[in-house]
């Protein structure tokens, strides 16, 4: 049985073929194409612009806050350092050196339980080659917590003086000893870091800025920088100066675009 088709028909079965294959080409190109990441950076700051499969764009920035006050604590760090000719000799003036320095620094204000014994050394000294000890060194540190910044420049001068020869100084530090109010401004200041620069990406995209997704907090660091036109102390005493301490928090913000 012969079967004919009218050249018109023809045209546009053949029409009707090639929009179906456009069709399916263009569903095709689609779903492959979701669920592919796009992400942009700018200098300084870190940015990721993310569209998932399950719908939705992202926009995830760190926001950095950082806040400085001024510290109010010193650690001093010092001790006494004897040389005799016996043990005993050395230890017994090493002893009564300690005492003084301890009672200094309590007649200046320096509370009992500030005041930590936390080393002692004994050793033999020799002289060239010979391997007879002439003599002994004894060797006893303490640490001292100054809670008065006003007052610690007079209380190291005083124990100092206390000690005597015998005394040594090995370090001094500076504290924040209640950070908790810096930390919330320094929070508070991340957020606001971060929503700026969510805003700024988002009006580049020409979308408004979507709800906070989640937020994760990061290390929080506390450098320390020490300023000479801060002195505290009167007059005669060792001069202190508190500087300011920085602290800084570092937060990342996921935000719906």
């Amino acid at each position: 049985m012969a079967i004919s088709i009218n050249p018109g028909y023809r045209a546009a079965a053949i029409g009707v073929a090639s929009a179906a294959l456009l069709v399916g080409a263009f569903s095709i190109g689609a779903s492959s194409g979701s669920g592919s990441p796009a992400q942009a950076a700018t200098t300084g700051t870190t940015a990721t612009i993310a569209t998932a499969s399950s719908g939705g764009a992202r926009i995830t920035v760190t926001g950095v806050g950082t806040v400085t006050g001024t510290p109010n604590q010193l650690l001093l760090s010092m001790g006494v350092q004897v040389n005799a000719g016996s043990v005993s000799v050395a230890l017994g003036q090493a002893n009564q050196a300690v005492r003084n320095v301890t009672a200094a620094l309590q007649r200046r204000g320096v509370a009992t339980a500030d005041i930590q014994t936390s080393g002692l050394s004994i050793y033999p000294n020799y002289q060239g080659n010979s391997q007879v000890p002439v003599g002994y060194g004894v060797s006893e540190s303490l640490t001292a917590t100054l809670n008065n910044l006003s007052a610690a420049g007079g209380q190291i001068e005083a124990a100092v003086h206390a000690g005597g020869n015998a005394v040594t100084v090995d370090n001094v530090s500076l504290n924040l000893t209640d950070d908790s109010s810096l930390l919330a401004t320094a929070r508070a200041n991340a957020v606001k870091d971060a929503t700026a620069k969510a805003r700024q990406f988002a009006k580049a995209l020409g979308e408004p800025l979507g709800q906070v997704i989640s937020i994760s907090p990061q290390d929080q660091s506390t450098p320390v920088m020490f300023g000479a036109n801060a002195s505290a102390g009167k007059a005669g005493s060792v001069p202190i100066s508190p500087g300011s301490q920085q602290v800084s928090v570092s937060i990342t913000v996921v935000y719906a675009a």
